[in-house]
């Protein structure tokens, strides 16, 4: 019957445990017998759920139901199966009974509620943005169910933290979670990494070994970067997908797949298969069930969240206190993150370091990281240095590009972002002169009005039309005093 896992029989009915015994050791499945008080102290210290058949014992079914919610009974009397959560009743055993309730039993798990759910994931993936919502939906809707999972996104956006909460929302949470980054791994090493090999399968392979398929057997494989596996591999895995057996390396013996597969990647699999580099039936195979992980960039406002949990994680490893001013966690959620999570979480290790035990002021943050609002730009002066830097930009040579821009007068991104080419730039002199640092001031200001308005005044995309850096753009705003809603 294919029944995985040792069952427990509980009934001082000698007769009957001598045919359970028998019939259980027929169908080659383990099995311990007997009614010693040792045994409740073996069941509670069993990681997975266990199957027990409960006859005459000196425990009542009741206080077996209420101390071990997560195991599944049988109940071989049937004027004790009046209580909840039993499986069935046999005072006549057959072989097709036994193995019929032995299925069910294997096969049940028991129910969370939708508050336990809900408590988890929130302890899991930190967020509350409509983003991590739509997440946590579509989390709460795939874990029960045995489908693959494709997790879609950006690097650094915790698509294996995704992976985690799925597993442990699952029917085989009891089980192991395993990861695996398919990228990582040369890809001569890859097969034996997924599905192990038998002694001396090739040189070095003194001993046989389990690979990750075994090791996951009754829990979750995790298939990281799986956009990254080799073609030769890809055909390898969709047969395991498909049949659900795989055979060691330098072995010949099947053997079941009892896993969960759930699979990632942060690059585009439909390009890949255009450009075919990846396997279109695998990519079926594998999506059953997608889910686009968020960019931290599209949930900002989790980012006082994060910011608590990152520095919660860190604390003890670097043995201080730190926290972020209102003004440092504003400048924040103005930055773009293309690192993501994992760029937030090292920013604040970084800080743990220069500010331990201290507030993080927003000029404590790295350059790139400070934000001024537009209050801020009113109120802060503009000193010589800032204007003989900002100035600096305008009478370089195009030879000699400045180290924190690119020639501002570039008219392929004036034409690129939609603009009308302004005037010459230098008109002839007149015999009266010109006021040079005067003219120059007013096509800036009108170039930097007109990016402003075209990109509805979000500051970094005005500088990238500009071709320059947000900062050099802020610097020249703050000096001739205008806001984002020029």
């Amino acid at each position: 019957m294919g029944f995985n896992g040792c069952v427990l029989i509980m009934d001082h009915n000698q007769e009957r445990r001598s045919r359970l015994e028998a019939i259980l050791s027929f169908m080659q499945v383990t099995w311990r017998s007997g009614n010693r008080a040792d045994d409740l102290a073996w069941l509670q210290s069993q990681p997975q759920n266990m199957t027990v058949l409960v006859g005459e014992a000196d425990v009542s079914l009741s206080s077996l139901l209420e101390t071990f919610p997560h195991h599944a009974f049988i109940c071989l009397n049937k004027t004790d199966c009046r209580a909840d959560n039993l499986l069935g009743a046999l005072t006549e055993l057959t072989y097709g009974e036994l193995t019929a309730l032995l299925t069910q039993a294997q096969q049940w798990q028991p129910v969370r509620s939708s508050s336990e759910q809900d408590a988890g994931l929130q302890q899991l993936l930190i967020g509350d943005s409509a983003p991590m919502q739509e997440v946590k939906k579509l989390i709460r809707q795939v874990a029960g169910k045995p489908a693959n999972v494709l997790l879609l996104g950006e690097s650094g956006t915790g698509k294996e933290v995704i992976a985690r909460a799925i597993h442990l929302l699952s029917l085989q949470a009891e089980g192991p979670f395993v990861p695996i980054n398919c990228g990582a791994i040369p890809a001569e090493l890859l097969e034996s990494e997924l599905f192990g090999h038998e002694k001396g399968a090739f040189t070095g392979a003194v001993a046989a070994r389990k690979g990750r398929f075994e090791l996951a057997e009754g829990g979750t494989l995790f298939l990281d970067e799986i956009g990254d596996m080799p073609l030769p591999m890809q055909v390898k895995l969709l047969r395991v997908l498909q049949e659900r057996t795989f055979e060691r390396v330098g072995g010949t013996r099947p053997i079941k797949a009892k896993v969960r597969v759930i699979a990632a990647t942060h690059r585009d699999l439909e390009q890949m298969i255009y450009e075919q580099r990846f396997r279109e039936d695998l990519y079926y195979r594998l999506n059953v069930f997608p889910i686009e992980t968020p960019a931290l960039r599209q949930r900002q406002d989790d980012i006082p969240l994060l910011l608590n949990e990152l520095i919660g994680r860190h604390r003890l490893t670097h043995g201080a206190e730190l926290s972020f001013s209102a003004d440092a966690i504003a400048s924040l959620q103005a930055w773009h993150w293309p690192g993501n999570v994992r760029e937030l979480s090292n920013l604040v290790e970084r800080m743990f370091i220069l500010c331990p035990n201290q507030v993080v002021q927003q000029k404590d943050l790295p350059a790139k990281y400070r934000f001024l609002s537009d209050e801020q730009l009113a109120v802060q002066p503009f000193d010589e240095l800032d204007e003989r830097d900002a100035l600096s930009s305008i009478f370089q040579s195009a030879d000699e590009p400045a180290e924190d821009e690119a020639d501002f007068f570039d008219f392929q991104a004036i034409d690129d972002m939609g603009l009308e080419e302004p005037e010459p730039l230098a008109p002839s002199l007149s015999a009266e002169g010109v006021n040079l640092k005067e003219m120059l001031a007013n096509i800036e200001m009108d170039m930097i009005g007109q990016a402003l308005e075209v990109n509805e005044g979000i500051v970094a995309r005005a500088a990238e039309h500009l071709g320059m850096r947000r900062t050099t753009l802020v610097e020249k705003m703050k000096k001739y005093g205008i806001s984002r809603e020029y």
